[in-house]
């Protein structure tokens, strides 16, 4: 006998196209190329998704959408509330720094005041420029000469005799001011009775 083996195959030999394995295919348990497992999901593959299971999903993401966007609303609501809080605020405190600035300066009015009422024509000019600049920014100056006596703006701080009627301002001692509505000093008033 001879050493041939019936599975071995010349290369040059007709029938190593019909006998030999095809390319690619496996020749032994050695060379099995690992086994195909299909899909790696978990779930059965049913087919594409029902009308109702597209429904419930672009309700859930619709939902999920609404509520992002009341959140988004809510916190630009809250960002506009203390957006204009805050303007408000830093209005109130510039008014009240004025507000502060010009008691100050109602002194110096006073003292103007006094030195014409003395006879130094020289401060008119003065005078009129400060209390100018001070109106034009929201000062007011009360001198209510004639007028009714008004306890709420009014201080009263000598009387005389009148023919029994309303008691109404004789005169006024010291200037009295509002600052932008705001009474800031009232007058000082003789009152007659």
């Amino acid at each position: 006998m001879s050493d041939v083996n019936p599975t071995h195959v010349e290369p040059d030999d007709p029938r190593a196209d019909a006998e030999a394995p095809a390319e690619g295919v496996a020749r032994g348990p050695d060379d099995a190329p690992p086994a195909d497992t299909g899909p790696t999901d978990d779930g059965p593959d049913d087919g594409p998704p029902s009308v109702e299971d597209l429904l419930a999903s672009l309700e859930a993401v619709t939902a999920e959408r609404d509520e992002y966007l009341a959140l988004a609303q809510a916190k630009q609501a809250e960002f506009e509330n203390f957006r204009k809080r805050t303007m408000k605020q830093q209005a109130d405190d510039v008014a009240r720094a004025a507000g502060s600035l010009v008691e100050v300066m109602l002194p110096v009015l006073d003292a103007f005041d006094y030195g014409v009422a003395h006879g130094d024509e020289s401060l008119v000019p003065m005078r009129g420029q400060l209390l100018g600049v001070l109106e034009r920014e929201g000062l007011e100056r009360l001198d209510p000469v004639g007028e009714a006596f008004d306890p709420n703006e009014h201080e009263a701080v000598a009387h005389e005799a009148g023919d029994g009627g309303e008691p109404e301002v004789a005169e006024t001692l010291r200037a009295g001011y509002r600052w932008k509505g705001r009474l800031v000093r009232p007058v000082m008033v003789r009152v007659r009775d």
